[in-house]
């Protein structure tokens, strides 16, 4: 959790370094098995297995030195020649301060800055994930090499979004459980130095020999597990939600991203959150836990969220005592603290009889795994495979690109009356840039930043386009509590050729702790829109700034605002993205990865964790999966300059499960309603290999520009029992196309994942019957049969 002090400490650091570019001498990591006195000991011999070299570790351990390794900042055993160690760093959209584990004090003052989470899944280009994961790795390794980051990092962020109001859903790829599954993935894969979508490039550079199927370049963690979407709204804390879930919400929604996480992402880390899931706190949820060890194959360590052990027993009254506390945590699965409770209350726990030695064994085998993986016992990091990599590695040229090209991909064009943009730069005199945030590089990076290499505002950027342009703040703020600043920003509007307005939200409405309490854009910044939209000459162009969705409501339907784009946080190359994209030279293709509420969405509660809609109650649902109520966009909106069409090139008609199914009776595996047979449970399917497809599209640029199409195939299952999708993505595919050609694709069909559903019990079915794929406004029927 940062603090508000923090920032602001964090914010003048980056108008520090970018006026007083600093170069410090080189330092290095610490390192354990240094020669001549450290090197001899079994965990320091490469020869030997990993667990092998880990038990060893273990036993040489005195149990007050093994308690010392229960928390994040752990105390180096001097006699071993082991130094201290940092488990916490950040890196969510490139290396963050957030974490003890990161300095900027050093030979590397900055690293590039990507876009905010949300705004990079916006783009739907698992490649491009991978590469920008790829890029913060490097990062990463660079910093850890010259003694500025660990090699464990906390990230990312695979929570669905799924209030529009939480704070951090700006951090997560958004609302649909296989976008942030697929995210995932790609970016766990590329940070730890597995291959993944991307070949070349950035690649080469960091995946390991395939000698080293189990060694890692960095840690990833997917966090945080599980039902975490909730800060601080009403009466309700994250530090003590009881988040009441159903079963059937927990296997398709809030488990399916940390699921594919493990098994295909392959993770080293995860972290269980600070709330309850069903009456139980996360960090104690050993089912939970362990099902993600024995089942979904985890191999890493179990981190708790900072001080979540200690608000088991402090917060939410769930144990008697602080050694309860500790108990439950190591009894279930978790290895590690951040904070110091493990620290100061397993040695009376274990004094009490309530934890064993042998609990903490456990948990340290899972820790020196990850860290031998990692290298950490293989001698001087600067001579092993990655010790070439330094601060020449970080704020690269290339990185700065991926960054710039990041925010263009992800910028979500939202209405375009009268085609008012592209703008022709040649046939714009003047622009007034108006808006609190719009000439402030602090405002680009939202949660989880570090410091940029090269921030670029939005001013700035179109600045570059038009020479002539004025600046107005409008508001003082994003809070926007005041009219005081209207006048001078109606003045420059009404001087200049074109207007942009930039409005929106900052860190001081939606961020860590801290939830919305309304859609509509804060303070006075509706009236500040519509105010310049009435004096200015010609309509105006509204650029919206933020993660959480927005009720714009009135600006999609007054005609003199002609163009709306997102941008969310889009990092150090916002600016010039932006103007790239206003002036044409950059088509937009971003789409929504979340549906945008109107206002009166905030009657219902925000601890009410249910997806399906219950009209009954007037629950309309939540998500574009399940939601039934009036949407202001929907989920995967985005426009272009130009025009597509879709066309089917080829889909299967009908697909058999007979052949695919176990041999036992049907009457034994099916269930059935009368004689009626509605579906088959997963789990009765022998082989879902052999049901897989392929879908052929064809897709056509109608129009007189190039650019890219986002290519979103959904389904619509049979309405076999309560709670069934609306609609739900079963794959997308981004297709970069020319202007009047035609570009074709193909998306893979997986029916076990793509087209089942869970039952009300929570098991995984697949529905009998007509599927419908819908392909734009395109529909093709998928009959599955026994």
């Amino acid at each position: 959790m940062e603090t508000t002090l923090s920032f602001l400490l964090r914010s003048l650091a980056i108008c520090f370094v970018i006026s007083h570019p600093i170069i410090k001498a080189l330092s290095h990591p610490e390192f354990p098995c240094k020669p001549p006195d450290h090197n001899t000991y079994a965990f320091c011999n490469t020869s030997l297995s990993i667990q092998t070299r880990a038990l060893s570790l273990i036993s040489l351990l005195t149990l007050d030195e093994k308690l010392q390794q229960l928390s994040n900042n752990v105390t180096g055993v001097q006699r071993l020649g082991i130094p201290p160690y940092e488990w916490w760093s950040e890196s969510l959209h490139g290396i963050a301060g957030n974490g003890p584990g990161v300095s900027f004090s050093g030979s590397v003052v900055a690293a590039t800055s990507f876009p905010q989470v949300l705004l990079t899944a916006a783009a739907f280009n698992r490649s491009l994930w991978y590469e920008v994961a790829a890029a913060i790795g490097v990062e990463a390794r660079a910093m850890y090499n010259v003694g500025q980051a660990g090699l464990t990092f906390w990230a990312p962020n695979i929570n669905v979004f799924r209030d529009p109001r939480w704070g951090r859903g700006q951090e997560t790829p958004g609302e649909d459980p296989m976008v942030c599954s697929a995210y995932a993935v790609e970016f766990v894969k590329a940070f730890q130095g597995q291959k993944g979508k991307s070949e070349g490039g950035l690649v080469g550079k960091r995946v390991l020999r395939e000698d080293s199927e189990d060694g890692l370049m960095l840690s990833a963690c997917c966090k945080h597990f599980t039902a975490y979407d909730l800060e601080n709204w009403g009466n309700f804390s994250r530090y003590s939600f009881n988040a009441v879930v159903t079963e059937q919400d927990m296997e398709d929604t809030y488990q399916p991203p940390f699921r594919t996480c493990i098994e295909q992402g392959k993770a080293s880390c995860l972290m269980c959150s600070y709330n309850q899931v069903n009456g139980v706190p996360a960090c104690a949820r050993k089912d939970l836990l362990q099902k993600a060890r024995k089942e979904w194959g985890f191999n890493g360590y179990i981190t708790s969220d900072c001080d979540a052990v200690a608000t088991i027993y402090e917060y939410q009254n769930y144990t008697k005592t602080p050694e309860d506390a500790v108990a439950a945590v190591l009894k279930a699965g978790v290895d590690i603290n951040c904070g110091t409770y493990l620290l100061r209350n397993t040695k009376s726990a274990i004094n009490q009889g309530k934890v064993e030695e042998e609990d903490v064994d456990r948990a340290l085998l899972n820790l020196f795994t990850v860290q031998l993986r990692l290298g950490l016992f293989d001698g001087n990091p600067i001579e092993g495979q990655f010790g070439k990599l330094g601060p020449h590695d970080v704020c690269t040229s290339e990185h700065k690109g991926l960054a710039l090209e990041a925010a263009k991909q992800g910028i979500v064009l939202l209405k375009n009356r009268i085609k008012l943009l592209p703008l022709k730069k040649a046939g714009v005199s003047s622009l007034a840039i108006i808006g609190p945030s719009a000439n402030n590089i602090t405002k680009l990076g939202g949660g989880y930043s570090g410091v940029p290499c090269s921030p670029v505002s939005y001013f700035e950027g179109l600045n570059t386009y038009v020479k002539k342009s004025y600046y107005a703040s409008g508001c003082t703020d994003i809070p926007c509590n005041s009219d005081f600043g209207f006048k001078e920003a109606i003045h420059v509007a009404k001087k200049a050729d074109y207007v942009i307005v930039v409005a929106g939200l900052d860190l001081s409405q939606e961020t860590e702790d801290l939830d919305r309490v309304s859609l509509l854009l804060p303070g006075k910044q509706m009236s500040l829109v519509s105010s310049i939209a009435s004096a200015s000459k010609k309509p105006i162009i509204v650029v919206l700034t933020g993660g959480g969705p927005l009720d714009v409501s009135f600006a999609e339907a007054d005609p003199q605002i002609a163009s709306i784009l997102w941008v969310g946080y889009p990092g150090e190359a916002g600016g010039k993205a932006l103007a790239q994209i206003i002036f044409g030279d950059y088509n937009p293709s971003g789409r929504l990865p979340m549906t945008w509420y109107p206002e009166a969405f905030t009657k219902i509660p925000m601890n009410d964790m249910n997806m399906r809609a219950d009209p009954s109650r007037g629950y309309p649902g939540r998500t574009y999966r399940f939601y039934i109520g009036n949407q202001v966009y929907g989920f995967g909106h985005g426009l272009s300059y130009t025009n597509f069409s879709y066309k089917l090139l080829s889909a299967p008609k009908q697909l058999s499960l007979s052949r695919s199914i176990n041999t036992r009776p049907i009457q034994n595996i099916l269930n059935q309603r009368g004689n009626k047979v509605d579906f088959v449970p997963l789990s009765q399917v022998a082989s879902c290999d052999s049901l897989k497809f392929d879908v052929q599209i064809s897709v056509m640029n109608e129009g007189e520009m190039d650019g890219s199409n986002v290519v979103m195939l959904f389904s619509r299952l049979p309405k076999i029992f309560q709670g069934v999708t609306e609609k739900q993505l079963i794959g997308f595919s981004r297709v970069a196309t020319t202007s009047f050609n035609f570009t074709d694709t193909s998306i893979v069909v997986d029916p076990c994942n793509h087209l089942s559903i869970a039952s009300e019990r929570g098991e995984r079915v697949l529905p009998l019957g007509n599927h419908v794929l819908v392909l734009g406004d395109l529909e093709h029927i998928v009959s599955i049969e026994i």
